[in-house]
């Protein structure tokens, strides 16, 4: 059986209801949203949003879930959805897990209006049914996220990122999404209490781990569906390259932010930087930082008593780290 199939054994039931009710939420008037809603839910990907939060709601109440955490599901796709949609407009980008973008397909415009959309949508399902602590914690990850982009491509101009910076852009641009989907899972079941703050730990660590990884597919360590060298032509500063950076002599720094800034597009160079970094120890050092990432996340789970859906969590982060795309 596959891992990720694994997991989800748990929360079938759910996971198979969670699409029945996310698709009636979708439904409206509009006949063109209809068909591009159709279009996106019918090449979801993995789903490890809602599959986090289902396991860690039945994580910390004994098995039982609510229809608060059914809307939580809701919210968090639909919230991931529109920045997904709204990222491919930012960056141009015309593929989206390997079909077209929805900007390729119906244009900016649209896409820009269909990403609004998803957001409204999403926050009306808290509104709608009271769940105002629900709405809070989804509006922090939106305001983060924001923000980590915007912080990414004010640094991205000058390459001047520190492991400090680069932990808090990973951690506001990825980490925050997945906490978010944690902390909704256990609020969901059990508002105001410690679970709900000590699952959005969890999810931001494994959402760190999650980034440096990667960060690493970009040294073409397994052969995935992105190019290497990806993040160099974009001049996206990632952890083996801050350390190195940070580790080597004055005339290689230079040689490096030299070839970042002015021969990111020449292929024999992307490569030499590429060569340079791991050669310089870069992937061991990120490697290292991720794992203790994933082990402090595992260290958090040992406040729960043994269940499959601690024994699914465990998988989800190991996982994570191990993932081959």
């Amino acid at each position: 059986m596959k891992i990720v199939e694994q997991i989800k054994q748990p929360i079938s039931y759910e996971m198979d209801l969670f699409e029945q009710k996310f698709q009636l939420a979708m439904a409206s008037k509009v006949a063109l949203l209809n068909r591009i809603t159709h279009y996106i839910v019918n090449r979801k990907g993995k789903q490890m949003r809602p599959m986090f939060l289902f396991l860690v709601a039945k994580m910390v109440n004994n098995g039982e879930v609510s229809e608060r955490t059914y809307r939580g599901a809701s919210v968090i796709e639909l919230i991931h959805t529109a920045s997904l949609v709204h990222d491919d407009v930012v960056d141009d980008s015309n593929r989206r897990r390997g079909f077209f973008s929805i900007n390729a397909l119906w244009k900016n415009k649209i896409a820009v209006l269909i990403g609004d959309y998803f957001l409204s949508k999403g926050m009306l399902v808290c509104i709608d049914n009271n769940d105002f602590d629900l709405l809070k914690i989804i509006s922090v990850a939106v305001r983060e996220i924001v923000e980590g982009e915007l912080l990414q491509i004010e640094k991205a101009r000058k390459l001047d990122i520190t492991e400090a910076i680069y932990y808090e852009i990973i951690r506001q641009k990825t980490a925050t999404l997945i906490a978010a989907c944690c902390s909704l899972g256990a609020a969901s079941v059990k508002p105001n209490t410690e679970d709900v703050e000590r699952m959005r730990k969890f999810g931001e660590l494994i959402g760190m781990a999650f980034q440096i990884k990667d960060d690493l597919f970009d040294y073409g360590q397994e052969a995935i569906g992105k190019p290497t060298g990806i993040d160099i032509k974009e001049q996206k500063m990632t952890l083996p390259l801050i350390h190195v950076l940070n580790n080597c002599s004055k005339k290689e720094q230079d040689w490096v932010i030299n070839s970042i800034k002015k021969y990111n597009k020449d292929q024999k160079r992307v490569k030499e930087v590429i060569a340079f970094v791991k050669d310089k120890g870069g992937l061991e050092y990120a490697v290292t930082k991720m794992k203790q990432f994933q082990e402090e996340a595992l260290l958090i789970l040992n406040n729960y008593s043994e269940s499959e859906f601690k024994r699914a969590l465990i998988l989800m982060v190991n996982y994570v780290i191990e993932r081959k795309k």
